[in-house]
């Protein structure tokens, strides 16, 4: 049994930060007390705060082989399949320089205290695959979201696009299209419908730029966000160009969404409304996005988040909310018992040092890799600085 004792610990859904000590056996979070816990395994967290590892719910991470590539030019030039920059080099890499490249971007996440990650995987079970051969020797959790090219064949049957979502479905947790600029809304319910009969994952990109947006709305009526409420999709990406009926839409649904805020703002698509979502009471989670323009680092995608919010809203957001952005909040989103400090949750937790008083800004705005001084996976040390 470990137990951690004498930090800040941030506790529960809302973050709330207590003096308390912790005990950890078989995984698993036993016990959270303000008593004295008897063990030979102990961890002093003194000067410490002790929080959730962090949950990065939306990355691309084959992108990791293509970093800082096509700078400058449009985000359908950069990342629309099946002829974007990324789709050309990632053809056009050996299967060795992908894997040793997703290894290194999940060292980095957990150099950086990110325990878990929502990839959203090209390639097939072909690529899939790949993710599981880079991850085999590697301490963190993976929820991998695919897709098969057959979702982009407007001319492929219904019964077609079911089998081989059926297939592509053996191999990972849920489905993931890029968005409604490639595929039907058939296609999209069939996602939704494949993915809850074996409950698993459907997610989508949606009102990534106002192009998508208009687009979308010229030709169907709806926009983005509303086919993929219709359409049943409850995990949404970016949310960067809602309408003012998508905050309705998504509401009624109980769906989630994903803010990307830094790619967005390397794309100079936008920079997404989260005190509006917040406004409407939607639960936010936060992703970092494509590995070939953004580092995985959770602790600058929240920091981005908040500031940028704020200069774009000119409203206060408070730190603990973006902090649950990228810890609690992902267990209303999927079915995870990570992410929260809670008796019988997985002990996936890290300690870092107390920076200034406050500590839900000492960790977004002063911490770095270097101030993380232990990081949990599953009960068992990944590292100890």
């Amino acid at each position: 049994m470990i137990v951690i004792e004498n930090g800040l610990v941030l506790t529960g859904r809302d973050l709330i930060p207590e003096k308390v000590n912790i005990a950890i056996e078989d995984g698993v979070i036993r016990e959270i007390t303000t008593e004295k816990i008897s063990s030979s395994d102990k961890i002093d967290a003194s000067g410490c705060i002790v929080l959730p590892s962090f949950i990065n719910a939306h990355t691309h991470i084959g992108d990791a082989v293509a970093m800082d590539e096509g700078d400058g030019k449009s985000i359908d030039d950069i990342v629309k399949p099946p002829n974007g920059i990324k789709h050309q080099i990632l053809e056009s890499s050996s299967s060795k320089d992908l894997i040793q490249s997703m290894k290194n971007a999940m060292w980095d996440m957990l150099d950086t205290g990110t325990t878990t990650f929502i990839d959203y995987r090209e390639g097939g079970i072909d690529g899939i695959k790949l993710l599981e051969k880079a991850s085999e020797d590697i301490p963190i959790n993976k929820i991998v979201l695919g897709r098969d090219p057959v979702i982009f064949d407007s001319e492929a049957s219904d019964s077609e696009v079911r089998s081989k979502l059926k297939k592509i479905l053996k191999h990972c947790d849920g489905i993931a299209p890029s968005g409604f600029g490639e595929i039907t809304d058939e296609t999209a319910k069939i996602i939704v419908e494949e993915c809850e009969k074996q409950g698993k994952i459907a997610s989508i990109h949606v009102a990534e730029h106002e192009k998508v947006q208009k687009d979308s709305i010229v030709c169907t009526g709806k926009s983005e966000v509303e086919r993929a409420v219709e359409s049943g999709f409850k995990l949404l990406i970016h949310f960067t160009h809602p309408q003012k009926r998508d905050f309705n839409a998504i509401s009624s649904i109980d769906a989630s969404i994903v803010c990307c805020s830094r790619s967005n703002g390397t794309l100079s698509v936008g920079i997404p409304p989260i005190s509006d979502i917040l406004h409407n009471k939607i639960n936010i989670l936060l992703g970092t996005d494509n590995l070939m323009f953004n580092s995985p680092n959770m602790f600058r995608e929240m920091e981005y988040a908040l500031k940028t919010t704020r200069g774009y809203s000119k409203k206060y957001l408070s730190p603990s909310d973006v902090l649950k952005m990228a810890t609690t909040n992902v267990s209303k989103a999927i079915d995870i018992d990570s992410g929260i400090i809670k008796e019988d949750c997985v002990a996936d937790i890290m300690l870092v040092k107390q920076l200034s008083k406050n500590p839900w800004l000492s960790i977004i705005n002063r911490t770095e890799s270097k101030n993380i001084i232990c990081l949990i996976r599953k009960g068992k040390i990944v590292y100890m600085r």
